[in-house]
């Protein structure tokens, strides 16, 4: 049985609090919310604070404030759950709505937050072990070695991320808010996010994000789609969320985002481009779909081999396209009904 090693648990209620005793604390702290991820890495030893400062007392992290049509701004300690059954998400931002619901089981997303998540920890093969299992293959750069096992060759760390709302909340750009001891910074998304399976975040180790807004829906449709071996618990290893911003019948802004295929949400940005100002026809779909696969380069560090993965991410952006545009999964060819 693994047991969680020892360490001082601290309760603050409100965000200044719990940013200066981050900063007492220093590398020794880590924030904690719903703790469906760090509590188990910290069994394998991935993670060994000596302090945790918790997060869940604070009523100001929580909360979900505004509507479609004005913009939404979710407070970071909200549960998925309370996010993915959200009337106004689920109707102007049905790709959040989804990823938030796909995350793990009912009983942790019960638990988890839409900040936890967001900054959920990387993956890999060779780094989500027990540390018995860890230190008998000599341990990966990621903790407590010095190579990277799925590349060895490689100076970095390929750890994959593993955020299910990440890409969602990327593709409908939505900002983050973070409050440190400088005070708060508002930032997109997408800059949270480094290519680094180690330093994977921007965000400062003494910062929490208070909260995440997304834009107003004006003209948006959007959609995320989740590939995994079970039906529910398992992590992504493949997650393509797409959003289109409308006009009428023609695409205004496009935004594809790919998740579990590289140590960051992966943005299609070449493939978006080719949907800017067009109609949605299936033979556009298909062109879009093969530049989005593209950027999808996979290694062989999650469940499932990396080949299919790469070939999966093209068909799931054709199926994300399809739903957006009105077409069933088996039609031929023809304009789509925007």
């Amino acid at each position: 049985m693994m047991r969680l090693p020892p360490f001082k648990y601290l309760a603050p209620v409100s965000v200044t609090d719990a940013v200066k005793l981050l900063s007492d604390h220093g590398p020794d702290a880590i924030p904690v919310a719903g703790g469906t991820d760090l509590y188990p890495n910290m069994k394998r030893r991935q993670f060994e604070p000596k302090v945790l400062v918790g997060l869940r007392g604070i009523r100001d992290l929580v909360g979900i404030r505004g509507t479609g049509r004005k913009g939404i701004t979710i407070g970071a300690g909200t549960t998925l759950t309370a996010t993915s059954h959200h009337a106004e998400i689920a109707r102007h931002y049905p790709a959040l709505a989804t990823a938030a619901g796909l995350v793990s089981t009912p009983q942790l997303r019960n638990m988890g937050t839409l900040g936890g998540n967001v900054c959920v920890d990387t993956r890999c093969n060779y780094y989500n072990q027990s540390y018995q299992w860890r230190k008998a293959v000599n341990f990966c750069m990621k903790k407590d070695g010095e190579i990277c096992l799925v590349a060895p060759g490689s100076p970095r760390c390929w750890a994959v991320s593993s955020s299910d709302t990440a890409p969602a909340l990327w593709s409908l750009g939505a900002t983050v808010t973070l409050v440190g001891p400088a005070g708060a910074r508002v930032m997109p998304i997408s800059a949270l996010y480094r290519d680094d399976g180690i330093e994977y975040l921007a965000k400062r180790p003494e910062e929490i994000i208070t909260e995440i807004s997304i834009p107003p829906a004006d003209g948006m449709r959007s959609v995320y789609l989740k590939l995994r071996r079970r039906g529910s618990f398992d992590f992504p290893v493949l997650g393509v969320a797409v959003t289109l911003t409308m006009d009428s019948d023609v695409v205004r802004q496009a935004r594809i985002v790919l998740g579990a295929v590289a140590s960051l949400p992966r943005e299609a940005a070449e493939a978006s481009a080719l949907l800017t100002g067009q109609r949605l026809t299936t033979d556009l779909i298909e062109e879009v779909a093969t530049r989005a696969a593209r950027p999808s380069k996979p290694l062989d560090n999650t469940d499932l081999t990396h080949p299919y993965r790469k070939k999966m991410t093209r068909v799931f952006v054709v199926r994300a396209l399809r739903r957006l545009a009105g077409l069933s999964e088996h039609a031929e060819h023809g304009d789509a009904q925007a």
